[in-house]
């Protein structure tokens, strides 16, 4: 096999594996990180299919720069500024307090567990001052926990990033100023870096969030080119604050999409989409293409220092760091524990390590390519150390580690918070093993009322809509609400879906509804997933597939235009708690054969009521039921027959 037929089979192979890694995490439910490490690591350095150095030579120090920065604005576009005046106190300690102490005692034991060097020990310590969005992300989804330590969770992941990149880069040009000008001359050189990065970063993340605004709310770009030129501006700003201050691209990118998510009437829906399949490609890649770079000699070399330095991280650096920045924060001891138990580190501190690894030589396994004829051997290095004042023996003499280390404490973080996370939240009480609340799709009359009931019966709901009118009429009765597309991705990032359990869909859209379940089957599981009974399949035409719907709703025959209809004529849905004294036949002959069970409360357990077969409610349990107002339900007697009761779930 030739070269470029080597290259091309090398790239298809980091997107299949990154692809294949991403589903069968899916399927197994399973953190993808550990996945596709395990892949970049078998296709790398075990099997030798993909060579980085070899595959992208000095190109592999821009790509891996312009990906991070895509997946931290595709992030940024997830914070809503709304949630600082519940968090912000504790974010500021935890990006300040927190930063520091993470900082100092990784340095630390870097020093004395791995015996780095002062300068490569403060390295590390700032590389991994970092956490990790692309894993608390889903393992928020998968935890759901209620309060504040969710929001607060993402908005450190996410924020924290583009601090440990500049910290990163401040300690290294300090350690050059220091070797030629001493320490008045780095701390000087530190401060002006750190002033001028702030300064450069945010003006140009504001300014590209800014043209990006005015172009999406006044339409200068056609529907199909929206997604592209947010990009163009994303690479432009990145690019932009980079060349005007070194590393201060991330920060740009950070404010850019914060600035641009909370920016008054831009839609940015067809952007997210856009971005969200980008973030997952470029994610995938990178973790196979870092993780095939590692050297193995250069992780076994690391010895038991290595697992050690890892439950250091685990056991004493975040906790102290979470602990000690959460103090006068007003969070639950409950709350602060399981912050101290959360800091999985991700794509970007693999990203960060290695891009130092490539620009200074450290790690960086020089990868000799086949001679060629007419050719010799080419070394492929990102840069020469020695033109930035650096000794080269000091950073690429065998063993320096910096890399290993970093993907050992991403191998280790991801396997312990993602096994014991969960668990914890729910032992602490964040989280429910069997959480009852309810996520409805559709915020006009039929659910605003079946919220309403849910709401009332002390249930915790949320409902969703896109429509804006609609929403701000079930804010108005009380309910809490986001208005959000319930197809999309995004709404997984924003919900905060503390205490919810299952899904219906009610809205006037059977497409829509069995979309959002099919959505969210992944989430809650396809027996807890529900739809109304689409219009055709009550009227008797074919009913859809099996597997393009949820389960049905009430009964065969109450689809949302007959729920609109009674509600609009006066009915209501009642809670009615059944006694020995007051059974459900009672229930049947006082409000008629019209009234059709909706739902079974009984103590904090809820049962959701299908079409499927008949359920006889019992007593000691509430059952919340569609009711036909007082007037109409002697009508009702003389002209409905019965409706099949449903089942329960």
């Amino acid at each position: 096999m030739d070269e470029p037929e080597q290259q091309l089979v090398a790239l298809a192979a980091v997107l299949v594996l990154g692809t294949a890694a991403q589903w069968l995490a899916w399927r197994l439910r399973l953190p993808s990180i550990l996945l596709l490490l395990g892949c970049g690591v078998l296709a790398g350095p075990i099997a030798g299919w993909i060579q980085p150095d070899r595959l992208l030579g000095e190109l592999l120090f821009p790509v891996v720069s312009l990906s991070v920065a895509v997946v931290l604005f595709e992030g940024s576009l997830n914070l809503a500024l709304r949630e600082l005046r519940v968090i912000g106190r504790v974010l500021f300690q935890l990006l300040t307090v927190g930063v520091a102490v993470t900082w100092g005692l990784t340095t630390l034991a870097a020093w004395g567990l791995l015996g780095f060097d002062l300068f490569k020990s403060v390295l590390l310590g700032a590389v991994l001052v970092v956490t990790g969005p692309t894993v608390i992300g889903p393992l928020l989804r998968h935890i759901r926990p209620v309060g504040r330590v969710g929001p607060i969770a993402r908005w450190e992941g996410i924020v924290i990033d583009p601090i440990g990149a500049i910290l990163a880069l401040l300690v290294f040009e300090a350690h050059v100023a220091m070797q030629s000008g001493g320490v008045e001359q780095a701390s000087y050189n530190a401060c002006v870096g750190l002033a001028k990065t702030m300064l450069v970063g945010g003006a140009c993340g504001t300014a590209a969030a800014w043209l990006a605004g005015f172009v999406l709310r006044r339409h200068l770009v056609p529907d199909h080119l929206q997604s592209p030129v947010v990009l163009m501006l994303v690479l432009g700003a990145f690019v932009g604050s980079n060349h005007w201050q070194p590393e201060s691209g991330l920060l740009a990118v950070t404010v850019m999409g914060v600035v641009l998510a909370n920016l008054p009437g831009v839609v940015l829906q067809p952007v997210l989409e856009f971005k969200e399949t980008l973030s997952v490609l470029l994610i995938s890649s990178l973790f196979i293409l870092l993780s095939a770079r590692l050297s193995l000699p250069a992780l076994v070399e690391l010895g038991w220092r290595g697992p050690l330095f890892v439950v250091v991280m685990i056991l004493v650096v975040r906790p102290a760091a979470a602990w000690l920045s959460t103090i006068g924060g007003q969070l639950t001891w409950q709350e602060r524990v399981f912050l101290g138990w959360l800091a999985p580190r991700g794509i970007v501190a693999a990203a960060v390590s290695s891009i130092f690894a490539l620009r200074l030589g450290i790690d960086a396994p020089v990868a000799d390519a086949p001679e060629k004829e007419g050719g010799s051997a080419v070394a492929i290095v990102a840069a020469e150390p020695s033109a930035r004042g650096v000794e080269a023996s000091a950073l690429t003499a065998p063993g320096s580690g910096l890399a290993p280390a970093t993907f050992l404490v991403i191998f280790g973080t991801v396997v312990v918070y993602g096994l014991t996370a969960p668990p914890l939240a729910r032992r602490l009480g964040l989280a429910s093993s069997n959480p009852q609340g309810v996520l409805l799709a559709g915020a006009d009359l039929v659910g605003r009322r079946l919220a309403q009931a849910l709401h009332e019966a002390g249930y915790p709901v949320l409902v969703v809509d896109t429509n804006r009118w609609n929403i701000q009429a079930a804010r108005m009765e009380g309910l809490p609400t986001v208005q959000e597309n319930i197809l999309s991705d995004q709404a997984l990032e924003e919900l905060d879906l503390g205490g919810i359990g299952r899904f219906l869909g009610v809205t006037p859209n059977d497409e829509v509804n069995s979309l959002g379940a099919m959505h969210l089957a992944p989430l809650f599981g396809r027996a807890e997933v529900y739809q109304l009974t689409p219009h055709d399949q009550a009227a008797g035409r074919e009913p859809s597939a099996g597997h393009l719907r949820a389960r049905l709703l009430f009964s065969p025959h109450l689809t949302h235009r007959e729920l609109t209809s009674r509600l609009e004529a006066g009915a209501r849905i009642k809670s009615t708690r059944l006694t020995d004294e007051f059974t459900y036949e009672d229930f049947q002959r006082t409000y008629g054969p019209s009234a059709v069970p909706l739902f079974l409360s009984e103590g904090k357990r809820l049962t959701v009521l299908t079409d499927q077969g008949s359920v006889l409610p019992k007593p000691g349990q509430t059952i919340i039921a569609l009711v036909d107002a007082p007037e109409r339900i002697a009508e009702a007697h003389r002209t409905a027959r019965p409706l099949p009761a449903p089942e329960t779930t």
